[in-house]
């Protein structure tokens, strides 16, 4: 019987990991989704215990199928979010996710899309809000494999610090091996808007009212147009509650 190695930080998609708090959780098992061809999913994972959690997702999709993903990554400890998906043709992928963290914790999403066959289409938006000396972390890599012609790829990464002592690491990669092909990636780590929150004070709102108005906003860009979005902006209204 053959033992699953603990990564380290050589290894690319743990680079920032809490390995002590992953050796408590390793092997981690993967969690398979077949999705056949010309058929559609959906899938909501809710992180949010007081224990350290890990779990990775591999799906695969057939020709022409559709899959929804939505991630909330908000536990009070190390919360890690591994997720691999292979497309086949004319097939359609979407990632919503959120991550959210206080205090030292470190939170991960990693993410690795690959376009195997031509025409199909993925999207992957990701927000995380980040205070304390918490870490933030999201690696995403889209693979555009030979022949995949017609591939429609993008990533839309933002964070958010609410305090200068949090860390946010982003890492957007794409690896294309086709021609014609569209993909493009955004990422921007930043802090509230200083001229927005002014804005909203002086229609009348309370400075904290006001703060979390705008990172509502801010997170909510990761669940629209999910099945569950309601119960998923929720969940991550109340974790963000417990940053501010």
């Amino acid at each position: 019987m053959t033992l699953a190695v603990l990564p380290t930080r050589k290894d690319e998609a743990y680079r920032y990991a809490d390995l002590a708090a992953l050796e408590t959780l390793w092997p981690l098992a993967a969690e398979r989704i077949a999705v056949p061809a010309g058929t559609s999913g959906a899938l909501a994972v809710v992180a949010d215990g007081g224990a350290a959690q890990a779990r990775e997702i591999e799906i695969v999709l057939g020709d022409g199928a559709e899959y929804d993903l939505r991630l909330l990554n908000a536990g009070r400890a190390y919360g890690r979010l591994a997720v691999k998906v292979t497309l086949g043709k004319g097939a359609r992928f979407h990632l919503g996710a959120a991550q959210l963290g206080g205090g030292d914790q470190t939170l991960e999403i990693v993410t690795e899309v690959v376009h195997a066959q031509p025409d199909a289409t993925s999207r992957q938006v990701v927000r995380s809000v980040l205070a304390g000396k918490a870490t933030g972390t999201y690696l995403g890599r889209v693979v555009v494999e030979r022949g995949a012609v017609g591939t429609d790829g993008e990533q839309s990464i933002r964070a958010m610090l609410l305090d200068r002592t949090a860390t946010a690491n982003a890492r957007p990669e794409l690896e294309i091996y086709a021609d014609d092909v569209k993909c493009a990636h955004g990422c921007a780590v930043g802090e509230l808007d200083a001229q927005g929150l002014f804005y909203l004070q002086s229609r009348g709102l309370p400075p904290a009212e006001a703060k979390k108005l705008m990172l509502q906003a801010f997170i909510a860009e990761a669940f629209v147009g999910a099945p569950d979005e309601d119960a998923l902006t929720e969940a991550a209204l109340a974790a963000l509650g417990d940053l501010l």
